[in-house]
């Protein structure tokens, strides 16, 4: 995120004129941190990318220290608005700041005002929280509540997730104290390479623990026998359109040819409606009601092809079943899967896009992997904008054989082509399984606690 010279000055000015005043807010030196006060922030939002590490570092600091006080910043009537609470740590908001593609647009015009507005909220909650630490995981609040915290003289530490860094934890790395990183290439890209640390992308806690492949498929495909296939598709929290619509394609013909295969298929909350209603009323399967109290308590269709064999079963908004007609169910389709660690555990085979948080999944899971990096937009994401995703699954395909298809090459065809190469080869699965294993980093989140209590710890004794 670039800030013009006269964007400094104002915040300068905005510093000075508040530390004449002793009514107004004032930066300090936060108190000295004992095992039974230590505050932390964490600036996380936008996307689950940024959002999952950074529940997975406060967790870890949380075991460290049970007494630790945990505050998350992020922005209104967002994902994180609604996760972050659910984690079990208390949220706050502050007014989100958005960088257009490309930088020099009408819509960035008044980024300098949206910004300024952002680091006066995130000023005010730091000064009543008074945190000894701020914690910058990425997405739109994490530059302004960074900021504020700086003018504060509150020590930042920042975590990029991706391989190659945003303009945002750029301009940051050169204030934070610590600068965690994803990959052992990202160092080159960052100023001073002595802040640097490569501890890996922490992943939920669920999916460091084991779940057994027979449990997991007792959950999802309680028909499914021994030699099994199952697909995972990935649709992002968001959604991925050209994913959707490349399976939708093709997942009709695919099943029908193999028996043994199933999908789990997650399109995505901003998708769903749509994929939902194209399935419902796919070209090879005929609508008609469901009998029984099912139809009135559940919403329940059943759609049965005559030609294909195939009977879909849509269960309220929530999630659709496609089944044979033996009502073995044979694909499952989700707006937002809530068991994350059930899932990977039952796949064989995940097609995803590249975000960084999924890159570290299967790493930490040992799955081989379909990835196709989202394409550079010019809307705002802070995901996509800067082309992490291609850099992505480009790291991916080195240190764990992952098969990446771009944008421009996805359709049924290729989709459908790469899915069979892979769930036909048990050899190649085992090994790009083996190499997932051995470049995860499964005690990230534990690195980056044990970093951030010890720069506190320092810091104090210094005093």
């Amino acid at each position: 995120m670039f800030i013009g010279p006269w964007s400094f000055k104002i915040l300068c000015c905005l510093s000075i004129k508040e530390s004449t005043n002793d009514n107004q807010i004032t930066p300090q030196e936060p108190s000295s941190p004992t095992k039974n006060n230590l505050r932390v922030v964490l600036a996380a939002g936008g996307t689950g990318g940024h959002i999952i590490p950074a529940v997975a570092i406060a967790d870890e600091l949380r075991v460290s220290n049970p007494n630790i006080e945990i505050l998350f910043i992020g922005t209104p009537n967002s994902m994180e608005s609604t996760s972050i609470p659910s984690a079990g740590y208390p949220f706050t908001s502050i007014p989100p700041v958005k960088l257009f593609r490309p930088l020099v647009s009408l819509e960035n015009l008044s980024l300098p005002i949206h910004l300024i507005r952002s680091i006066i909220h995130s000023f005010k909650l730091l000064k009543e929280f008074d945190p000894h630490v701020v914690i910058g995981t990425g997405g739109y609040v994490s530059f302004p509540t960074c900021l504020a915290a700086l003018l504060q003289r509150t020590k930042i530490v920042i975590h990029e997730q991706n391989s190659v860094p945003g303009i945002a934890n750029y301009v940051l790395s050169y204030f934070s104290y610590l600068v965690f990183l994803s990959y052992n290439s990202t160092i080159e890209c960052f100023p001073k390479k002595h802040n640097c640390v490569v501890t890996g992308n922490p992943v939920r806690v669920s999916l460091r623990q084991f779940v057994s492949r027979a449990v997991a498929r007792l959950e999802f495909f309680p028909m499914a026998g021994e030699e099994a296939k199952v697909i995972l598709v990935l649709g992002g929290s968001l959604g991925a359109n050209a994913i959707n619509i490349a399976l939708l394609n093709v997942y009709s013909q695919m099943l029908l040819e193999h028996k043994d295969w199933y999908i789990i298929w997650q399109t995505g909350v901003e998708s769903y409606n749509e994929m939902e209603s194209l399935v419902r009323n796919h070209s090879n399967l005929v609508l008609k009601p469901c009998n029984g109290k099912e139809l009135i308590v559940y919403q329940q269709y059943v759609a049965c092809s005559q030609s294909t064999g195939l009977m879909l079963c849509s269960q309220s908004n929530y999630h659709v079943d496609l089944c044979s007609l033996e009502s073995d169910v044979v694909m499952k389709l989700y707006s937002f899967l809530h068991s994350m660690d059930l899932a990977y555990a039952a796949a064989d085979l995940i097609v995803s896009r590249a975000g960084a948080m999924t890159c570290s999944e299967i790493l930490a899971t040992g799955k081989s992997a379909i990835l196709i990096p989202q394409l550079i937009k010019t809307i705002p994401s802070p995901d996509v904008a800067e082309g992490h995703q291609f850099k992505n699954a480009s790291l991916m395909a080195d240190v764990a054989g992952t098969r990446v298809i771009t944008e421009d090459e996805l359709d049924s065809t290729t989709l459908g082509t790469a899915i069979e190469e892979i769930l036909g080869d048990d050899a190649l699965r085992a090994e790009m399984s083996e190499r997932a294993l051995r470049a995860a980093k499964p005690d990230a989140s534990a690195q980056i606690a044990q970093h951030i209590l010890s720069l506190v710890e320092s810091s104090t004794k210094r005093k």
